[in-house]
């Protein structure tokens, strides 16, 4: 989907730089779909701020999302795609043979009126769920589950995709997103295809409100605070305050955080690797 540049007539559409929505539908969301979403404002159960930077937002309600596809071997019909306020990827409302109504997240190229299906024996074209063991060698694919029936964990953000590698045994090799190397069990579904609005990150916000409007409060940098407020606080003049870290002094760069005793660490053939600057 192309991004479009907003005339400067405003000081907020100055550098804003935003979607066209032009394979957005115009219908609204699905009424039996839809589920209330309460606001914390980054509060606990005792009314303490434990996560900052949280607060105010539009008002919004949870679309329900099928990340299982477990309704297999019956084609559905994609009645619209539309735009959803708490992920970056748009969704599509699927509406099956029998009458039956699911969101699923939409897959780049997947147009209204095309045909999807789940389930072994259907074919792997854009939008259809199979199981990774019938998915074609090369193949790339979205929204992956990583526990047989527990619902898609992976590559469900905008513009992501993983590789289909090679197969051995009970394992499938899957390159992610992060470029991370795993085996994953051939019994999990993943969906054909890339997830749509693969331009999301071209956006340009314009100005402060826009994230207001999303709930997000503004952020204050370790280096402007005092040296009581944060770690890297203090010093004369514009002092850089020593190595990047948390308030609670973890570090932000370099330090690993992975849990070495993890399960699934065993699975992982190479890491991700992190981007070059």
């Amino acid at each position: 989907m192309p991004v479009k540049k907003y005339s400067p007539v405003t000081p907020g559409t100055r550098f804003r730089v935003g979607l066209d929505y032009s394979q957005v539908s115009n219908d609204g969301p699905e009424k039996s779909l839809l589920a209330p979403m309460s606001k914390s404002g980054g509060r606990n159960h005792d009314g303490k701020m434990t996560m900052r930077q949280i607060g105010g937002g539009h008002k919004r309600r949870y679309r329900i999302i099928d990340f299982k596809r477990d309704k297999e071997n019956i084609p559905a019909k994609v009645k619209s795609i539309q735009y959803d306020p708490n992920r970056s990827a748009f969704i599509a409302l699927l509406v099956y043979a029998d009458g039956e109504k699911r969101y699923m997240i939409a897959p780049d190229k997947l147009q209204v009126g095309d045909t999807v299906q789940s389930g072994k024996g259907a074919e792997p074209t854009v939008g259809n769920a199979l199981y990774l063991s019938e998915i074609p060698l090369g193949s790339t694919i979205h929204a992956i589950e990583m526990t047989p029936g527990k619902g898609a964990a992976l590559a469900r953000s905008a513009g992501t995709f993983g590789t289909l590698m090679g197969k051995e045994g009970k394992y499938v090799i899957v390159k992610l997103p992060s470029r991370e190397v795993r085996r994953i069990l051939a019994t999990c579904k993943a969906t054909i295809g890339s997830t749509s609005n693969p331009d999301h990150g071209l956006t340009v916000v314009g100005k402060a409100g826009r994230n207001r409007w999303k709930g997000r409060r503004p952020r204050v940098r370790g280096v402007a605070m005092n040296p009581v407020d944060h770690p890297m606080g203090g010093g004369e003049g514009r002092a850089s305050g020593g190595h990047p870290r948390s308030r609670t002094g973890i570090m932000a760069k370099g330090q690993k955080t992975r849990n070495k005793k993890k399960y699934s660490t065993k699975l992982i053939i190479s890491k991700r690797k992190t981007k070059k600057r």
